[in-house]
């Protein structure tokens, strides 16, 4: 015993001895929720129960589902060998899964008992367990709206735990402590976990009796435990009362400040093979968790030994017909206590009678005459002495079990105390505990929207990029089609002029040769007089078109410099890009004004469109002046015919040349065009990132300004004058790296993703009298979330919900939690 003290003592010290930071992804502490059941698997509750008012062994298996209207509730899988081995030793073993969500743990458990006997009926137990584990977390199962690197990489860890306990029995009553998950080593890092949620001190109350009535219940089994077990941040108390029928079956209930209220049946099919069934139901606000169930399947082996401090009970099972009654403790009890009393009676009378007999020997030694006197005498005193030590005895007794009953009714008292106590704790905390599963709940089902939107995203990303590819080879076959179409008019002008260049000739080649040679008779530099109206009309037209001509070279000079110009801005913001993508930094270009610029092209154009349309309408006026003058004989073949039919084809072979050289330009320039979008295109989607702190400053600058400039409003609003934007729901949305924002729970009253909609609503929300307004941006959604409240925790959150009041801009109120 003294080893097993050493041993406790040495455990104890490991958790002040050993401590230090670690990793904590996949670590999962030990909690077998065996809280439902005092048949079997009780060393889970404390690691004496596997002596502590045992007498058999028994081999169970345990299924526990937890909430089961819920995907991927709690489940947990137990089986044990278990029960009393010697007169002073009990000893498990047994073998365990659980998966809560996406957190799994597979492992087994080994227990000892160690008894040491106090008194006739008194007892004290030490027990240990001692768990073996590994643990991790299932990430299949994780669900997020963003690329977390740390799930990728979590590691599965070895655990060893360490449970001791200690229990100290009366003849009815059970008094015990346990700390769970005292020392919880990690072979993973080789240290010991210093944060466990799940370490607490165990205390219990246990009263086994039976019931001494004729009928149905005579001799059934009553078993109660009052539990309480302490947290750091939180206390649980629960009780559970069992009565077990001599029938071979068994009733029990319970209640538990966290979990709720149980009750459960079980049944013994034969001696050896029985059943067991427990309901467990939250209340309260837990009530939304649904139900547990909980099912074993045992068998008990035969005991033909009988130990001390626990009744051999007799067990039945319904399918056999047993008419044994089962000994009862408060039979085995008062016969220990009869045979005590006679042990002691005899032995008293023994130490008398050799008391006597050594003082008659003296006194017949002394006065061997007296002897017969003296014997009479010393007969006489024993008498009387046995008389008052059986007086004394008796007033001992009928004392002590005074004593009993008032220590009973002062028990009884402090449990009813206790109780009533314990049930205004429990309902303190079965508040609070309700308070935190829903927000578990709410984040659960947070993180499943969360993946629904990372794969939205995911979808739009990839439906973006097929777009900017799609956009890529419509410019391109834009700029191919561009390039088609300018050759096209260009060949199609040619054919054109082709064709009536062959019109012409035919119309007119009764007179070629005449002209011919009439024209070889004239001077390219002959001037000719303008005698008639028709010449002197010509004439005018000539000199008009002559002076025209070099406006038009003009503006197509000036149109061929802005393309030249634009092409140059083309490639200075190709090379930036390109310089930009490889990470080299480029000294930015002087500004200029590009709508100048453009606005210049644009005149440009139009002033030469006109110019060459204008030179055109007079090159056809001349041409039609010269045809009619060419239907007089007088003056068909005359030189100023002659003269302006050079001038009119010089005139036109100008033009198509002008005409030539804007198509040409027209076709560069679109071409230019098409390829400075693709790069601002790329320029912007490679400077969303870099300007991010540039949009933090321009939002905090814009949101001071609107609530400097901003008046209240006279008129009071109406819900529909808000538009909130996107609507959240119920459910709570969480947000991960969202920069320039503090961690916490935010009230989000309207979400917007265009920046305008965004102003008039939170301009809105200041005119109605609200001045706390503040908003902040997720780059991964490209939203605005707008909120005026921040809290710390989601209790005060979801009062703040509650008591959103009327207002017209909470309309779509709902809370968004932000973890960086």
């Amino acid at each position: 015993m003294k080893r097993f003290l050493l041993l406790l003592l040495c455990i104890c010290s490991l958790q002040n001895i050993y401590s230090q930071e670690e990793d904590a992804d996949g670590v999962v502490s030990l909690n077998i929720p065996a809280r439902n059941s005092l048949t079997f698997n009780r060393f889970n509750i404390n690691p004496t129960f596997s002596f502590v008012r045992e007498q058999s062994k028994t081999i169970s298996f345990n299924n526990k589902r937890e909430w089961v209207q819920f995907e991927n509730a709690p489940l947990t899988y137990f089986g044990s060998y278990s029960g009393r081995f010697a007169e002073n030793i009990g000893a498990g073993i047994g073998v365990f899964k659980q998966n809560y969500g996406v957190l799994t743990t597979f492992g087994g458990m080994l227990n000892f008992a160690y008894n040491a006997r106090v008194g006739s009926v008194n007892n004290l137990t030490f027990g240990l367990n001692v768990g073996a584990y590994k643990s991790g977390i299932n990430t299949a199962d994780v669900v997020t709206n963003f690329d977390d690197p740390s799930l990728q990489n979590v590691p599965e860890h070895t655990l060893l735990t360490i449970n001791p306990g200690i229990n100290f029995g009366l003849e009815y009553l059970d008094f015990g402590l346990s700390i769970n998950n005292m020392v919880m080593y990690n072979f993973k890092t080789s240290s010991v976990v210093d944060v466990n949620p799940e370490q607490s001190l165990v205390g219990h109350i246990m009263y086994t009796g039976y019931m001494d009535s004729k009928g149905f219940f005579d001799e059934s089994k009553f078993t109660g435990l009052l539990k309480s077990e302490i947290y750091e941040d939180k206390t649980i108390i629960s009780a559970l009362a069992m009565i077990t029928v001599p029938k071979g079956f068994w009733f029990q209930g319970g209640y538990n400040s966290v979990y709720g209220a149980s009750a459960g049946v079980g049944l013994n099919i034969t001696k050896n093979i029985a059943l067991e069934y427990n309901f467990e139901n939250a209340i309260g606000k837990l009530n939304v968790l649904g139900n547990s169930h909980d099912f074993t399947i045992a068998y008990r082996f035969e005991n033909n030994n009988y130990y001390d401090y626990s009744p051999q009970d007799e067990l039945t099972g319904i399918l056999e017909n047993d008419n044994k009654r089962r000994k009862i403790l408060k039979a085995k009890s008062e016969e220990a206590k009869a045979k005590k009393a006679e042990e002691k009676k005899k032995a008293l009378a023994a130490r008398e009678e050799a008391e006597a007999k050594a003082k008659v020997i003296a006194e017949q030694k002394a006065k061997e005459e007296a002897e017969a006197k003296a014997k009479l005498i010393a007969e006489q005193k024993a008498k009387e002495e046995a008389e008052a030590k059986a007086k004394l005895n008796a007033e001992q007794k009928a004392k002590e079990e005074a004593e009993a009953k008032a220590k009973l009714i002062a028990e009884q008292k402090a449990k009813e105390e206790a109780e009533a106590k314990a049930k205004l704790i429990a309902e303190q905390k079965a508040k609070e505990e309700a308070e935190a599963k829903a927000q578990l709940i709410a984040e659960q089902k947070a993180k499943e929207e969360a993946e629904a939107k990372a794969k939205l995203i995911a979808e739009q990303k990839a439906k973006e990029e097929a777009e900017a590819k799609a956009i890529l080879i419509a410019e391109q076959k834009a700029k191919e089609e561009t390039e088609a179409k300018a050759k096209l008019i260009a060949e199609q002008k040619a054919k054109e002029e082709a064709e009536a260049k062959a019109k012409l000739i035919a119309e007119q080649k009764a007179k070629e040769e005449a002209e011919a040679i009439a024209e070889s008779q004239i001077d390219e530099n002959l001037t000719v007089e303008a005698t008639d109206e028709l010449a002197k009309s010509m004439k005018n037209i000539a000199n008009s078109t002559e002076n025209s001509k070099e406006s038009q070279n003009e503006l197509l000079k000036r149109f061929n410099e802005i393309v030249d110009i634009k092409n140059e801005d083309l490639k200075s913001l190709k090379e930036e890009n390109d310089l930009g993508d490889q990470g080299i930094t480029v000294e930015p270009r002087p500004f200029k004004s590009v709508t100048a610029e453009n606005n210049e092209l644009s005149a440009v154009m139009k002033d030469l469109e006109k110019v060459i349309n204008s030179r055109n309408d007079k090159i056809d006026e001349l041409k039609e002046l010269y045809n009619e003058r060419s239907e007089i004989d007088e003056y068909a073949l005359d030189e100023v015919n002659l003269f302006y039919k050079n001038e009119i084809d010089k005139l036109k072979s100008e033009q198509q040349k002008a005409i030539d050289a804007k198509i040409e330009l027209d076709a560069r320039l679109e071409t230019i065009r098409i390829a400075t979008e693709f790069e601002k295109r790329r320029r912007i989607k490679r400077a969303a990132f870099n300007s991010e702190e540039d949009r933090y400053n321009q939002d905090r600058s814009l949101l001071q300004n609107i609530k400097k400039t901003t008046s209240l409003n006279e008129t009071a609003y109406t819900a529909e004058d808000f538009d909130s934007g996107e609507d959240l729901g119920n459910s709570i949305v969480i947000l991960k790296n969202i920069k320039n924002v503090e961690s916490g729970y935010y009230i989000i009253i309207a979400v917007h993703s265009d920046v305008t909609r965004r102003n008039d609503f939170v301009t809105k929300v200041v005119s109605a009298g609200r001045t706390d307004i503040d908003f902040f941006h997720d780059v991964s959604t490209s939203k605005y979330y707008i909120f005026y409240e921040k809290f710390n925790n989601i209790q005060d959150a979801n009062n703040a919900l509650k008591n959103k009041g009327n207002r017209p801009y909470n309309n779509k109120m709902s809370i968004v939690k932000i973890e960086n």
